[in-house]
């Protein structure tokens, strides 16, 4: 059983408002994505404060980047938790993410005011924006997940299968097709652990949260379907959403899209300019959850809807988080968990790419000029490394300034 008692001297010795403060520092300044807020969380919790050592920070990213969810802020949340326990770990994650998700949740209210051809093309720039972005996390997704012919392969018959079968049960197979083929073709070298993680979670409460995470996972479409209430519909949709993403927030695109595209609660138009504009915020890409949910129809939506949404979106990777750790240092070696989770991540690399084709490529790119300004971004977070936030600027800029010389 692992309990308070077991976890390495230095856990759980600060306060709620420290973990808070440090957080909100984090959650106002981290730009560039979830790489870039690991590396800023072992600049100011590990190497500064002194919180954990670097052994025990790189094994809590391994476990993270294994689960479904966003990892920076499963990260960040085991981090507070590891240091103030329950409390600590909820001050980290609204401390982190409020910032971005309230930032969202006001340009989804004033989206509807750019209206006009000046302000449709800022819109239409941050589709853009959406090209760039998923064709950077494509690229390199694909050179750490898929490095050889194997794991190509999964990827390719991933993406064919989602375009074919353009639904959120495509994506569930794929990635469930995904792990078989994993577990067939992918017993490479296993990955011995490098320390120990001890974390103030009892088995008991592991056992717990994982029920609740295939609880909700299970019950709510039955909820949403039985009760026929709008607010269980979107639980369920984001909640779905929120347990599929392997492999980086980005693959929360195409899975949100299958959920709130197709039915009709947000307009394609309107989801990829909410995708664009949440490049330019800090902190945790899942956030755009707030957006979508200020803007979905019919409600509940505005405040209401972002809050039910974005808890929805997180809900499902903490408490997968929440359930693996006392099990984690036990099943992170067996070859076979290694070899299912490598066909899982080749998987989410093929639903990225055809998600790259169909909305976002066929939705923006609708002539030489936006394939022009597309690759000039591309560019620029690849190459030229520009901060995220400034190619969301130059590109919606360029937008309109295409848009008024050809007017």
């Amino acid at each position: 059983m692992t309990s308070t008692a077991d976890a390495p001297s230095g856990a759980s010795r600060g306060s709620a408002g420290e973990v808070f403060g440090a957080f909100l520092k984090l959650g106002l300044t981290s730009f560039g994505g979830p790489v870039a807020h690991l590396g800023y969380f072992r600049d100011e919790l590990i190497l500064r404060r002194r919180w954990m050592d670097d052994g025990a920070y790189a094994d809590l990213i391994a476990l993270c980047q294994f689960l479904p969810g966003p990892a920076s802020s499963q990260v960040g949340f085991a981090l507070g938790l590891y240091r103030a326990k329950t409390l600590g770990a909820l001050a980290a994650w609204c401390a982190f993410t409020l910032p971005s998700a309230i930032a969202l949740v006001i340009f989804a209210f004033g989206a509807a005011a750019f209206g006009g051809p000046v302000g449709e093309s800022i819109l239409h720039g941050l589709k853009l924006v959406a090209v760039a972005v998923v064709a950077q996390a494509v690229y390199g997704m694909a050179r750490s997940l898929c490095p050889d012919a194997v794991r190509a392969g999964i990827a390719v018959a991933a993406a064919v299968l989602v375009l074919f079968l353009a639904s959120a049960l495509g994506q569930i197979a794929a990635i469930v097709l995904g792990v078989l083929a994993g577990l067939a073709l992918c017993r490479g070298e296993t990955v011995q652990p490098s320390a120990t993680l001890g974390f103030p979670v009892s088995r008991g409460v592991g056992v717990l949260a994982l029920i609740a995470f295939f609880g909700l996972l299970i019950g709510l479409p039955f909820a949403a379907s039985l009760s026929g209430a709008q607010g269980v519909a979107y639980a369920d949709a984001f909640y779905r959403a929120g347990a599929l993403v392997f492999g980086g927030g980005h693959v929360v695109l195409p899975l949100l899209q299958a959920e709130v595209v197709p039915p009709g609660w947000v307009s394609e138009d309107a989801f990829l300019a909410g995708y664009g504009a949440a490049q330019a915020v800090p902190g945790p890409l899942f956030t755009f959850g707030a957006y979508l949910g200020a803007a979905v129809g019919p409600e509940p939506n505005g405040i209401a809807g972002a809050a039910l949404c974005l808890v929805a979106l997180f809900l499902p990777g903490m408490l997968l988080l929440v359930g693996a750790l006392p099990f984690w240092d036990a099943l992170r070696g067996r070859p076979l968990v290694q070899a299912g989770m490598r066909g899982a991540n080749a998987a989410v690399v093929g639903i990225l790419a055809a998600a790259l084709y169909h909305p976002v490529w066929q939705s923006a790119v609708l002539g030489p000029k936006d394939f022009a300004l597309a690759l000039a971004a591309f560019v620029a977070l690849t190459v030229w490394k520009l901060p995220p936030w400034i190619v969301v600027v130059l590109t919606a800029l360029g937008a309109a300034g295409i848009a008024a010389f050809a007017g």
